[in-house]
């Protein structure tokens, strides 16, 4: 039978219920409403992701479509979610949460009746801006609700886990609908589960917040906004402008000098969105820098094969999604195992072996045939989601346990930036790479002295479609896929193989102090 403890009251941070007393809850209930809104925003991404190469065939988007309305989302989510996450700990967690459901909900419905591609990418911007309320909101209130390390350390995991089951349910979910229904339907299913957990968190959540928290750094949020915005629209933009182009060179130069003005900002406001200070603690930095690795290669990867199983195999959309549910479990099972693990060889040793695994899974991948065994994808797929489930609970544990929890929507919300900014730059580099090769292998292949090359080049699909069935022009289509794949692939291994030697930088086995200043808990081995 669940216990019914009560929360922990901070000077600076206190659950209340709508008449203004002290209340109790059962923290498994707030977990459960936690895990309900992280399984939305994880389902939608991976619903999303086996939809690709039907919104090619439906909708004609291109390979830069496909980016943007993968990234458009990411985009919105990683620009706004510190601020989101300050909003919170200032306003109340409940109320942010509550909003973002309704409105990620509202926007949902509003992606099924979009009818081209720069619709569809305006409503995902919209959807990331709502996702950027919620998802703060859910590490928040965990960390509220489970003040003892320990114990916070086991709902992560169970966290973590829940990632894992929408990476699942995303694909066969959506290839479900989209082998029984049209493409807008993806969006439709999103909409009961959001309404549902809003309801949920009207009734079970209790209010927390900090109500000494400054108000919004808005130049903070602009400044933060703009560098990510450039980075990721020059990535996306730089295979079709040119890697070496003025406006590509231009963007990379402009990221750079809105990340100095960015901190710069950050330096002197009297509340700054981010304290920066924080950074110089090794336990945090290494930790956000281990998240944004897992992600990237996440986002990265499932990018690719949803559409390498459906144009080089031929799978349907249902047949993908069942086929990729390895890597679901493995990410889940890894998220359970983490905080056992880290309780018995410490944070740093875990979170390098998973990304060492990461890294090796996408090397292994980059070497492989397009006529794989089905088998030998399972092991694959195994160890990249071991990888990224012993990545992420052990690296967002640390992030968490650094700062107080009357900053628990500010950490939440780094937590959940250096997630987004990963997946977003995942999608962005990953696509990227493969898109400029796949372009530049096409101009070399026996499309080459055809009429249709231009739009062969756009995707993946236009190729195949200029191919019309030729079994020659099909093999120059399929070489120069796997050419491309194989390169994304790569990246992929290499920089989670860097992300593995920055974890030497987190901290070793933790000796446990008092549960209310989880802040000045002494990491063995940080220093």
């Amino acid at each position: 039978m669940l216990t019914q403890p009560t929360f922990l009251v901070h000077a600076a941070d206190v659950s209340i219920d709508n008449m203004g007393s002290p209340i109790r809850r059962s923290p498994y209930l707030v977990l459960l409403v936690a895990c309900l809104a992280t399984f939305a925003i994880n389902l939608d991404t991976n619903l999303v992701n086996v939809a690709l190469p039907s919104l090619t065939r439906q909708l004609g988007a291109t390979t830069r479509d496909l980016q943007w309305i993968v990234d458009a989302y990411n985009l919105a989510f990683a620009a706004l979610v510190l601020g989101a996450g300050s909003l919170g700990d200032r306003f109340g967690r409940r109320p942010l949460l509550i909003t973002g459901l309704l409105g990620f909900a509202v926007a949902s419905g509003a992606g099924a009746l979009c009818d081209g591609a720069a619709q569809l990418v305006a409503v995902r911007l919209v959807m990331g801006v709502f996702a950027a309320m919620i998802f703060p909101t859910t590490l928040s209130i965990i960390t509220n609700a489970f003040p003892d390390r320990g114990r916070r350390a086991g709902a992560i995991g169970i966290w973590g886990a829940v990632v894992g089951v929408g990476v699942a349910a995303g694909p066969v979910t959506g290839g479900f609908l989209l082998e029984h229904f049209w493409w807008g339907s993806v969006f439709v299913a999103l909409v009961p589960m959001a309404v549902l957990t809003a309801a949920l968190a009207i009734w079970l959540v209790p209010e927390s917040r900090d109500p000494l928290a400054p108000g919004v750094d808005v130049r903070g949020v602009l400044a933060a906004s703009a560098t990510v915005g450039v980075l990721v629209y020059t990535i996306i933009e730089a295979p079709h402008r040119g890697w070496h182009s003025t406006a590509t060179l231009g963007g990379f130069v402009g990221t750079v000098v809105l990340a100095v003005v960015f901190g710069l900002l950050e330096r002197h406001a009297a509340n700054p969105m981010l304290d920066l200070s924080v950074f110089r603690t090794r336990a945090f930095s290494a930790a956000s820098l281990s998240v944004t690795v897992a992600f990237f290669a996440l986002f990265g990867f499932i990018f690719l094969v949803t559409q390498y199983f459906q144009y080089v195999r031929g799978y349907g959309p249902l047949s993908t999604g069942v086929r990729i549910l390895p890597v679901a479990a493995a990410i889940a099972s890894g998220a359970a195992l983490g905080p056992v693990l880290v309780a018995r060889f410490g944070t740093r040793t875990v979170v390098m072996a998973g990304l060492t695994s990461l890294g090796a899974s996408f090397a292994w991948i980059s070497q492989s045939p397009a006529d794989m065994s089905y088998g030998v994808i399972v092991a694959q797929m195994l160890l990249m989601g071991a990888g990224l489930g012993l990545t992420q609970v052990p690296a967002t544990e640390s992030i968490l346990s650094v700062l107080p929890a009357a900053k628990a929507g500010v950490g939440s919300a780094i937590n959940d930036a250096t997630r987004e900014a990963g997946g977003t730059l995942g999608v962005a580099i990953v696509g990227s790479v493969f898109a400029s090769l796949f372009s530049s292998h096409l101009g070399h292949s026996a499309l080459a002295d055809l009429p249709g090359l231009a739009q062969a080049r756009s995707s993946v699909g236009a190729a195949y479609a200029v191919a019309h069935g030729d079994p020659v022009l099909v093999a120059s289509v399929q070489h120069a896929f796997m050419a491309a794949f194989d390169a994304g692939c790569l990246v992929g291994a290499a920089i989670c193989w860097a992300g593995a030697l920055a974890a030497l930088f987190l901290p070793g086995r933790v000796r446990r102090q008092s549960p209310a200043s989880p802040a000045l808990t002494e990491l063995v081995g940080a220093r």
